[in-house]
């Protein structure tokens, strides 16, 4: 049996992955600290040689399947890189290992950053946070998108590690005015179906898994007033959770 190998080019992998990473040429440039047209030659020769296209050029830039794939494997390069020169007596004089994370916006808003700011003292690492709802973090880990997340999926990933991190209780909440406008007949499915509510954002899922199981019935999905909560919140935190976090998207 014959086998072929291909010599990767790392600073073409490093500039293929901050082009995903910050969704444009120029942003991944002023992040490597190079010019626009030499991030772009650097992912243009990694994708003649390799033989596939690897961005998906639009605003902003995507990755394709096979540069899904390459970035996850620079970012796992990376943290074992990172626990090598751990390891190592000489003096470290590299950047923080940056660890992208796929959060909820309800974690981000209540426990995570103290978790954040926790880790960061332990290990010396950033963390890039990417926001999304629970029920999708799961499919960025799958991808590669990042190299950890935050959710509610049980199905177990690939090369993943999973850890019970405790129960949210959530609590159903309107005021007296809507319940009067609303729930004037008392609550049930064709009340819960009719009523708007404030999501996260159109995937999230829990107010209608929530009206289901209030009203013993099956409602299709609560009415959703298009109000999304994506950048609605501010999150007080500590110069230690601050430091911790190196970006939110």
């Amino acid at each position: 049996m014959k086998y072929s190998f291909i010599m990767l080019d790392y600073a073409a992998l490093a500039a293929l992955a901050a082009v995903i990473r910050e969704g444009s040429f120029e942003r991944a440039a002023n992040t490597l600290g190079v010019t626009p047209s030499a991030v772009s030659q650097r992912v243009r020769l990694l994708e003649e040689r390799l033989g596939a296209i690897l961005v998906i050029r639009q605003q902003p830039c995507v990755a394709t399947p096979t540069g899904e794939r390459l970035c996850a494997h620079v970012e796992r390069v990376r943290l074992l890189e990172a626990d090598v020169v751990e390891d190592l007596p000489a003096p470290r004089t590299a950047a923080p290992t940056t660890v992208r994370v796929a959060v909820n916006a309800d974690s981000l808003n209540t426990w995570f950053p103290k978790a954040a700011a926790d880790f960061a003292e332990r290990s010396g690492a950033l963390l890039d946070i990417v926001l999304d709802d629970e029920e999708h973090t799961a499919e960025r880990l799958r991808s590669g998108d990042v190299l950890a997340a935050i959710t509610t999926d049980p199905a177990p990933v690939q090369g993943c590690r999973t850890l019970p991190l405790g129960t949210a209780v959530y609590a159903a909440t309107a005021s007296p005015a809507f319940m009067r406008r609303h729930f004037a007949d008392g609550i049930d499915a064709a009340a819960l179906a009719r009523a708007p509510v404030l999501g996260f954002d159109r995937r999230d899922l829990l107010q209608a898994r929530w009206a289901r199981d209030a009203a013993a019935s099956r409602i299709l999905r609560p009415r959703p007033t298009g109000f999304r909560q994506r950048k609605a919140f501010w999150t007080p935190c500590s110069p230690a959770s601050a430091g911790a976090c190196s970006r939110w998207r």
